[in-house]
């Protein structure tokens, strides 16, 4: 049995996983093992104990998936815990927590895939989950590795305090802090409402190639949301921070900045106007507005969509897509951002992904299976919402590089547009790009500056048409501080997005007489 290189744990600053090897009592208890003083190092020993396997046990589930024959196998080891506590009408009134545990195992033959998952890990229970997953394959029967080689990763989330060592009750000071000073920033506020989730996510991973990997994925958000009201008119919004951090990044800073922009973006609406309904200028605010690039263009540069031919970028390797101030990334490196990942779900190493560069489509996408269609590499995205799923291409941090302008010269280029700062409430169809998107918070744009707050409208459009369209691009590139989930096929899966200030030459805006 090979061993993973010993390794200091989480709690002081590296990557690992806090098990004990009590793998029956354990399974009783999922929660045991990681409330269980860890004392700084995990092996693979600890990894094989917690989970109630070794290398043996692997070897002959992964024989079973293949006796029917099949081109691979994989199987995908998950514990997920999950916690959240809201407060509202200033009382802390709900808590909610969940547990997840299982294995999934996957058969590919061809670009066909068999599935099968269990929440018992047994022998036997795991052998007659891969029989299943088996089903799907016809050719001769073929045999699992010898051996298996650990694929170390780099850390881009350490923390310094698990999840696990967090008490509820050190958590409920945020709710109250947020929620007073919510209250306090502006006597128009009539309720509030705040909420603190966090999850650790633990995964093993391997294949009938022989690789073996392993991650710990921590994830958190803080979420506030407020009502207002003024002469009768009432208005609501909100804001969040989110991303693979522990608790110390909520520093007082930090509260005080999702109480105030929670404020901000609430009461701005009581002076917000719609405006006419049209075709005109659109200035993408940096950051959050970056939901636009990964909807209306990421899904499409998805290597699945193309290998069936329904993304409009199916033809498009190595041909113009955009102007040359356009260079768009798929990232998994960025240090504790919420879509990045260690390792994907198919124990590829992430990286960082070229998809546009210089306005020239450059890669898709790949998870194993289309990285095998198309001759090439994965590109680290085989991504699943969790072992009951088989893993994708999906995005993990979607964003444009910064271009040669600033913010003021692109907003002063504009006579009569709009700035949209914040979407929410989009709805994308992949193949061609066609989106619409609600426009949570902008502005009006009229002779060269922002003015009055835009409120009740949406942008219509197509992805392919927009990215074409970019005629300007900031030097001020921002990613999402929030909480993102991506929907595909069913599956949701943590993801960011981000922009520098982006001029569109052209979008249709759907306001007054729309």
């Amino acid at each position: 049995m090979s061993e993973i290189t010993r390794r200091q744990f989480p709690k002081t600053g590296a990557r690992g996983v806090a098990l004990v090897s009590i793998p029956l009592i354990f399974r009783a208890n999922p929660l045991a093992a990681f409330t269980t003083p860890h004392g700084g190092y995990v092996t693979l020993s600890d990894m094989y104990n917690h989970f109630g396997v070794d290398e043996n046990i692997i070897r002959n589930v992964i024989a079973a998936a293949l006796e029917r024959g099949g081109d691979y196998c994989d199987l995908f080891f998950q514990h997920a815990i999950y916690n959240s506590v809201a407060l509202e009408d200033d009382l802390v009134n709900r808590a909610y927590s969940n547990v997840d545990f299982g294995v999934g195992i996957r058969v590919i033959e061809g670009d066909q895939t068999g599935y099968s998952f269990t929440e018992e890990i047994t022998p036997s229970a795991m052998k007659l989950a891969a029989k299943t997953a088996s089903n799907i394959a016809s050719q001769s029967k073929n045999s699992a590795p010898a051996g298996f080689t650990l694929r170390e990763a780099a850390d881009y989330y350490p923390i310094e305090t698990m999840w696990e060592e967090v008490r509820i009750d050190t958590k409920i000071p945020y709710l109250k802090t947020i929620n007073e000073n919510i209250k306090a920033a502006d006597g128009r506020i009539i309720k509030a409402r705040v909420s603190f989730s966090n999850e650790s996510n633990y995964i093993l991973i391997a294949t009938s190639e022989g690789r073996l990997a392993y991650d710990f994925q921590p994830m958190t958000m803080l979420y506030s949301s407020c009502t207002a009201e003024q002469d009768g008119q009432r208005e609501r919004n909100s804001f969040n921070l989110s991303g693979r951090y522990g608790i110390d990044f909520f520093t007082p800073q930090k509260i005080d900045y999702l109480a105030s922009e929670t404020v901000r973006r609430t009461v701005a609406l009581f002076n917000a106007v719609k405006p006419e309904a049209g075709e005109m200028e659109v200035v993408l605010g940096a950051g959050n507005a970056g939901i636009l690039l990964h909807e209306a263009i990421g899904h499409g540069m998805e290597a699945d969509f193309n290998r069936k031919g329904e993304s409009i970028f199916s033809d498009k390797i190595n041909k113009p897509v955009a102007e040359k101030i356009v260079t768009i990334v798929d990232d998994a490196t960025n240090p504790n951002v919420r879509g990045s990942i260690n390792i994907d779900d198919e124990a590829n190493p992430t990286e960082k992904t070229c998809l546009v560069e210089d306005g020239i489509l450059r890669s898709y996408l790949h998870d194993r299976i289309s990285a095998k269609f198309y001759g090439v590499k994965s590109t680290g995205s085989g991504r699943r919402q969790s072992f009951r799923y088989p893993p994708m291409p999906r995005m993990r941090n979607t964003y444009m590089l910064n271009g040669p302008h600033t913010k003021e010269e692109i907003i002063r280029s504009v006579k009569k547009g709009l700035y949209a700062e914040d979407f929410s409430n989009g709805e994308v169809h992949i193949g061609p790009g066609d989106f619409t998107f609600y426009v949570k918070s902008g502005n009006l744009i009229e002779n060269g500056r922002l003015t009055r707050p835009v409120k009740d409208i949406n942008i219509i459009g197509n992805g392919p048409n927009v990215l074409s369209k970019i005629v300007m691009v900031g030097n001020d590139l921002k990613l999402a501080e929030g909480g993102w989930t991506c929907g595909k096929n069913g599956q949701s899966i943590p993801v960011s997005q981000g922009l520098p200030t982006v001029k569109v030459s052209s979008i249709t805006v759907g306001g007054v007489n729309s």
